[in-house]
């Protein structure tokens, strides 16, 4: 198995779902669905509709299945970088190597740039899957939860309030990172069991690796926050101790942040082992997660 050429055809694989799956440029409003496709078509790592393909694909589905459902995931993840980025929450003026969306058109473009990918993201799977609304009602009430109050966006409003706050637990850092980052990496690799039509066992293990996965690739982020540097990364750098925000670096220190996110993946990688199939492109896109500089 050859990481590097299986990651490369899966990412064309969704960069093509994207352009076939979201509204072009030029559709009215023009500048609306312009700054969805600036945003969108910025590139990054695709991981989460990567592992949505990859995980269909160890349950024997082909691509164009589970190909709705891996731009769906990078349409809620786009959404919440937009958001993310705007001046009333982090103020980022870089993404992804690039201004972000809200300095390359205006902040309300792209605060209804990011509403109108969350919304697009479920019409997609509504109509994608039309013709089977078990597996529709399924996909749909996972990314539901997975992108919901409980978890991505209340794991966003739990960071905000822990800016600056010297007293933070590591059950509240958990909490953040449970639900800001590997709720929708759980999302990914569930999604892509149940379009592959996995057991409910299966996709328990897959939740559980994704849990894990999710805490060690933000453990991960706030490392190379830490360490890197703005043309690295693609994105401002240090800016998580500018803004005193609560990280593993903040509260356990570098080292260990470091030990934390090893354990984890450690772990994710033992869930994986445990489905059936030829796992090895999943573990070894876990293992490259833990070594990557940006």
């Amino acid at each position: 198995m050859d990481l590097s050429a299986e990651l490369k055809r899966l990412v064309t694989r969704v960069e093509d779902g994207l352009d076939r799956h979201v509204p072009r440029a030029d559709t009215r409003p023009a500048r609306l669905h312009a700054a969805m496709r600036y945003s969108l078509e910025a590139g990054g790592k695709r991981l989460r509709p990567v592992l949505t393909l990859a995980t269909a694909g160890l349950f024997g589905a082909a691509d164009d299945r589970a190909l709705p459902a891996a731009v769906a995931i990078e349409c809620i993840h786009t959404y919440s970088l937009i958001h993310d980025d705007l001046p009333c929450m982090d103020n980022d003026d870089l993404r992804r190597g690039r201004p972000t969306a809200h300095k390359a058109f205006d902040e309300a473009t792209a605060l209804l740039a990011g509403d109108a990918l969350l919304t697009h993201a479920f019409a997609l799977l509504a109509t994608a899957y039309a013709g089977e609304p078990v597996l529709a009602r399924a996909l749909i009430g996972e990314l539901a939860e997975a992108a919901g109050s409980r978890r991505l966006i209340g794991g966003q409003m739990e960071d905000l309030l822990a800016e600056k706050k010297t007293d933070a637990t590591a059950d509240e850092l958990e909490f953040i990172h449970l639900n800001k980052t590997a709720a929708m990496i759980e999302a990914a690799l569930v999604m892509g069991g149940l379009a592959g039509g996995a057991s409910e066992p299966a996709c328990d293990t897959l939740r559980h690796a994704g849990r894990h996965l999710g805490l060690a690739f933000q453990i991960i982020d706030d490392v190379l926050d830490a360490t890197a540097d703005t043309a690295t990364l693609g994105k401002t750098a240090g800016k998580d101790a500018k803004a005193g925000k609560t990280t593993y670096v903040k509260l356990h220190g570098l080292d260990a942040a470091r030990r934390i996110a090893a354990d984890h993946t450690a772990a994710a990688r033992r869930e994986i082992a445990a489905l059936p199939g030829d796992t090895a492109f999943l573990d070894a896109l876990v293992a490259s997660m833990a070594s990557r500089t940006k």
